[in-house]
């Protein structure tokens, strides 16, 4: 996590000194590959229909027709989104008789991602079950 390069000797270099002990901050600076790998995370998230597929699957675990008609797109554009976020390991898939269903992963990472996401929102999770799932069952 240490920071070691070209930058130490350009600190003494800097023009302004704001009173901070910048030295002891660099020590403690992730390398440029964790900027990096952090950096893919948050581009998971750039996309708004990814975002909003990811906000209900933090939610609720949901087959790709389904999340297709939430966010108003073709269950092949919804697969892709997807592949994409099971690839990164924030989301999961079971198969449940002829339907594939997919749920935020039990991960550290995917429940920081899940409590950042509603926290950049304000939001708090629906009470459980997702009313999707209720519906299907015949119970909403």
């Amino acid at each position: 996590m240490c920071y070691h390069g070209p930058m130490s000797k350009k600190i003494a270099e800097l023009p302004h000194h704001h009173g901070q002990d910048l030295r002891r901050i660099l020590a403690r600076m992730p390398s440029a590959p964790r900027f990096e790998r952090v950096a893919r995370r948050f581009k998971l998230l750039e996309d708004p229909t990814r975002l909003r597929i990811l906000w209900l699957l933090c939610h609720c675990e949901e087959c790709v027709t389904d999340i297709g008609a939430v966010v108003g797109m073709s269950v092949a554009a919804v697969s892709h989104h997807l592949q994409v976020l099971r690839r990164a390991g924030v989301i999961v898939s079971r198969r449940r008789g002829k339907e594939i269903h997919y749920t935020l992963a039990k991960t550290h990472e995917a429940r920081l991602l899940h409590r950042s996401v509603d926290a950049l929102f304000e939001l708090t999770a629906p009470a459980a079950p997702c009313p999707l799932v209720a519906y299907a069952e015949g119970r909403g």
